[in-house]
Order: structure tokens, then sequence, then C-alpha cells
């Protein structure tokens, strides 16, 4: 009979055992050994042994049971729900999770691709960044993510609330001084001074550090890599960095942020607002206490502008365009700045991630200057015939010359700060000018101009009581020379150096590459001061200039790699081309004097707005 397989195998170990046990007796023992070649006194300590082998071997079991219930337990807590994949800008991002008991809550959003200088295509920017970032503790490879934000319950192990002052020129304050006060979150200075660097998700290291709070909180890394700032009133402060829950800490910057946590269980949640103008397809991953735990996306909302880089309606670009080329053409000046401070203040035009904001500005900028005097040149040039061509023609080609060589020069030190601030001091030069014109004195001291402009009010004025247009009147030139040119219109001499205003061309091409405007807020005070030309003929003179001077800043743009956001230059070629045609029109309903106080009022609103005097504006 067969024994079953488990007894046959204790049979056969059996045998050999005894076999075994059989073979050592007859061999000989050592003196002092027993049969199994221990020592007497050594079998105790042998027992001892394998006994604490037996309990070392159990120790080690259970702290690897307690390791992998403990990972097992911190998966657990650590794993982490988004509310969606996908997200529209703008739009609430909340996190829901839960963490260690008792822990702070550190939720690190980053943006998965990465921003390092020398990915910077601009000119310029390849220049300037290096530069700031030797000052700064960040080199030409250093990377970050360009939109970050650290959510967290322990905002103090990042930086701390200070005051701010802000407001009014920088050229007259030091460094924190200014003309309000506000607040705003300052980042620890040092890396190594961060309480919570290993929550941080990809910022890593002292330079990442570095570059990250350059990036958030001075003005060229606002406008050239993280192109989304924390505003009190239509002035930038800082960028969004850290935040905290809105109700808790009040602070303007934590608006749309909320955080609850619960201490004892260590559950969370917490709800963002996504930054409106985050470009379509972008991904952020999310950390929670320094692990990630997942990533979403955010689409488009809106008309994106590419190198804009905001969401805009084209056809409201349309619309400002009309507005601003109406006026442009009417007072023939100011509609380069009018329409940057439309970008600035409305459109808000960004550019991409390494480039300066200032440098997508400028050339699209240069579309309402170059095609909304189109508009309503050939009628002030063929219809009506007042334009004095010696004039218009040399001072178009000095500006041609300073803005597409010598403009050149100026343009990289002006970057979207210095841009608006020396604007801002042009501006208040030529409106004081404008105003002191209007003096009695200083109209008595132009006689021709006087006449004129009394011959012109009264035909206005008959022209309202009949209700028929008013016919402006022509140039009729009397003597054309390149140091004198003489001509007459409404029956009154006048008298200008053409030569003269070539060399004065110059500078205004110069200042028109620089601030990316037309240059007729220069050429217009120019005309009426220097050469006491009246404001029905200067006008037509200046977009001869600002044709010129467009032209040759659009080149200078270009040869330095610089190109307009297409979209948004195209919806001001539209609006600007119909705005002229409309400001030609309108241009004969109103006197010289009102048309320089109108030019005067806008002047000194750009003053304001630009130096940041009325930050509300």
């Amino acid at each position: 009979m067969s024994l079953p397989p488990c007894k046959k195998n204790q049979h056969r170990i059996g045998g050999a055992t005894n076999r075994i046990v059989s073979e050592n007796r007859e061999k000989k023992t050592p003196a002092g050994m027993n049969q199994f070649g221990f020592l007497p006194e050594d079998r105790n300590s042998k027992i001892v042994k394998v006994k604490k082998m037996k309990h070392n071997r159990l120790s080690i079991s259970l702290i690897v049971v307690s390791i992998w219930l403990l990972v097992l337990q911190g998966s657990c807590l650590a794993k982490t729900s988004i509310s969606a994949e996908k997200y529209k800008a703008g739009d609430v991002v909340t996190i829901e999770g839960q963490i260690q008991p008792g822990q702070e809550l550190y939720i690190a959003i980053s943006q998965q691709k990465m921003f390092k200088p020398s990915d910077a295509t601009g000119k310029f920017e390849k220049k300037t960044l290096p530069k700031k970032g030797a000052k700064a503790g960040f080199s030409p490879d250093t990377s970050i993510p360009p939109l970050y934000y650290m959510i967290t319950t322990d905002r103090a192990s990042f930086g701390e609330d200070v005051n701010k002052k802000f407001g009014g020129p920088s050229f007259l304050f030091k460094k924190g001084q200014g003309l309000y006060n506000t607040t705003m979150s300052k980042l620890k200075k040092n890396f190594q001074d961060v309480g919570a660097k290993e929550m941080m998700g990809p910022i890593k290291t002292e330079e990442q550090w570095n570059f990250f709070k350059f990036g958030h909180e001075d003005t060229y890394g606002i406008n050239t890599i993280v192109k989304e700032g924390n505003k009190e009133g239509k002035i930038v402060i800082f960028a969004r960095s850290v935040i905290g829950d809105a109700q808790q800490t009040g602070n303007y910057w934590d608006e749309g942020t909320t955080i609850n946590l619960d201490r004892n269980t260590g559950k969370f949640t917490a709800s963002f607002a996504s930054f409106r103008h985050t470009p379509p397809g972008t991904t952020f991953d999310v950390y929670v206490n320094g692990s990630k735990d997942g990533s979403y996306t955010i689409e488009g909302n809106g008309f994106w502008l590419t190198k804009g880089y905001r969401y805009m309606n084209p056809l409201i670009i349309v619309l400002g365009a009309i507005l601003v080329g109406t006026y442009f053409s009417m007072i023939g000046a100011a509609g380069g700045m009018l329409m940057g401070a439309f970008q600035a203040l409305f459109v808000q035009t960004a550019g991409p991630v390494g480039i300066n904001a200032a440098n997508v500005l400028r050339p699209s900028n240069i579309a309402l200057t170059l095609f909304s005097p189109l508009g309503s040149f050939y009628r002030f040039a063929f219809v009506e015939k007042r334009v004095a061509w010696p004039v218009g023609l040399s001072f178009g080609l000095g500006i041609f010359i300073g803005s597409v060589w010598l403009g050149g020069y100026v343009t990289q030190y002006l970057s979207m700060k210095a841009y608006k601030e020396w604007l801002g001091v042009l501006v208040v030069i030529m409106g004081i000018k404008t105003l002191m014109e209007m003096r009695p004195a200083a109209m008595n001291k132009r006689q021709n101009i006087k006449a004129m402009t009394q011959k012109f009010n009264a035909a206005v004025k008959e022209a309202k009581k009949t209700g028929k247009a008013v016919k402006m009147g022509s140039i009729e030139p009397v003597k054309t020379g390149l140091t004198d040119y003489r001509f007459k219109f409404w029956g009154e001499e006048f008298r200008i150096n053409p030569l003269l205003f070539a060399f004065l061309g110059i500078i205004v091409g110069i200042a028109s590459r620089a601030f990316g405007i037309g240059g007729g807020f220069l050429l217009v005070p120019m005309m009426t001061t220097i050469a006491a030309l009246p404001m029905y003929v200067a006008v037509p003179i200046s977009l001869i200039g600002t044709c010129f001077s467009s032209i040759g800043s659009f080149i200078g743009y270009i040869i330095n790699g610089y190109l307009p956001d297409m979209v948004l230059a195209g919806a001001i070629i539209i609006g600007g081309f119909a705005g002229g045609m409309l400001g030609s029109r309108c241009q004969k309903m109103f006197s010289e004097k009102t048309l320089k106080i109108v030019l005067a009022c806008t002047l000194f609103f750009l003053f304001f707005r630009f130096l940041k005097i009325e930050y509300w504006i």
C-alpha cells in the first residue's frame, strides 16, 4: 500500500536521518564533545543566540509591516481630486483631498511649460534678462513656471505682508516711495529662509527662487515673464504668487480664493479664480504638500490675441480705434498716445512670455498712426487742398531718418514702465505749450493767425445759421524755396523754413520710434508755435509727418524682430481708417480754440495716467 505523498516524504526524510545518526555513532567523538559536536557549556549560549535571531526577525517584520501601513495611510491621505480636467480661463478651480491631521496645507499650482531667460526671442530681452539676472541671482538657464500659485494656510513661510508706497513718476521718488499707500505680499529675500521650500513643487533651488522673486516683484519681470499682476486701481503692484483665504486675510490679491481645512482630520477644500488671460491650452500640475497629485488644462475663453496675450473681441478694438482715429484726424495729434493708452489700459496688451509688453504695444500702435491719416489725408490734400507740400515732405524726410536709424538706440532702453513715464513727461510739456498759445498776449503776437481765425469763426457762425457746410479754403503758394516757403490761407500770408523742419523732424522721428507713436503731438505744437501756423494748416502737414514716422518706425521694429499682433493691428487699421474719414469731416464743426482746448485736456489726462498721479484713471 502506497503512502500519501506527504507521509511518504516524511518517511524518506526520517530514514535519511537515522542513517546519519548511526554513521555518527560509529565515528569517534573528540573528548569533551557530545554527539552533536558541541561543548557542553556552549549549548545554553547557542540556544540564546537562536532565540535572539528569532526575536530580531520578528522585530524586522513588525517594522516592515508598520512602514507599509504608514505608506498605505499616507497614500490614502494624499489622494487629491480636482473638480475638472479642463477649465475656461477665469473659471474657479476647486481642489479637495486629505493631508496628515495637524499639518499646514500647501498647494502648489505650477504651469507645466517652464521658461528660462535663454528662451527669450526678442533682441533687447536677450540682452536685458542676463544683466538683470546677474544682479538678482539667476542665470540664463534658470527655469521657472511663468504662472505659479502657492495656495496655503502658512503664507508666513514664504514671505510677509508689508506696506507699499506707489504712484507718481519713479524718477522723482526713490525706491519704496510714492504718493499713495497700500500693502503687498513680499517674498523672502533668501531661499534658505523659506520655511516650506520642499512644498514648492518644481521650484527647488536658490536660483529658481531668485528668478521667481524677480518675475513676481520686478516691473520688468511682470511685463516680460509673468504677465499677471495684482492691481491697486489701475496700477500693478506685484504679481499674484502666494495666496491665502480671502475671508481671513482681507487682502486684495487673495480675492476669489477660499481655503477650508479641518486640522483634526486633515480634510481640505481649496478654490481659486484662474487668471482670466491664461493662454489657451496651458496645463498646470498640482502639488499637495510636496506630492504631485494631478493636473488640469485651461482652455480659451474668447478670441485670443496671440502676441497681445489677451482675450479680446476684435470688434471692440475696431470701435475703440474708430473713436481714437476720429479724434486723431480732427486734432492731428495724440492719436498714437491715445491708442497706446487704449492698449495699455483697456486691451492691456502684454506680449508673449519672454517679450516685454512695450515691444508688442509699440508696433501694434503704429498701425493706427500709419493708416488712420490715410482716411483724412486724401480729403485734406486733394479735395480741400490744405497741404503745404514743401513743409510736409521736408518734415517727413527728417522724421523717416530719425525713426529708422537713431530711434533704435533709444528703444532698447524703454521698458513698459519707462515708456509710460517719459511719454507722460512729453505730453505735459506739449499740453502746457498748447495752453500758452491760447493766451491773449500770444494770440496778439500772431496777427495773421488771429485774423484768419476771426474770418473762419465768422464763417462757422454763418454756416450754423444757414445750415450750410463751411468752406475751409485752400493753400495758395506764393514762394517756394529750401529755406523760404510762403503761402496764403484765408487771405493771410504765412512763411516757414522747410530745412529747419527737416532737422526738427529727426527729433520727432526718434521720439516716434521710441514710443511707438506717430509724433503728431510734437508736430502740431511745433508748427503752431515755431512756424506760427494755424491748426487748419498744421493738422494736414502733421498727417504727412505721422505717415513717414510710422513707416520708418515699423521698418525699425521689423529689423529688430518685433512684429505686431496681426489681429490687433488689423482691427486698429480698420477702425483707424474709418475714424480718419469721419474726423476730417468733423474738424470743420469746431473753432481753433475748441480744438486746442480738447488737445490740451487730452494731453493732461495722459500725463496723470502715465505718471501714475491719479491711479484710478
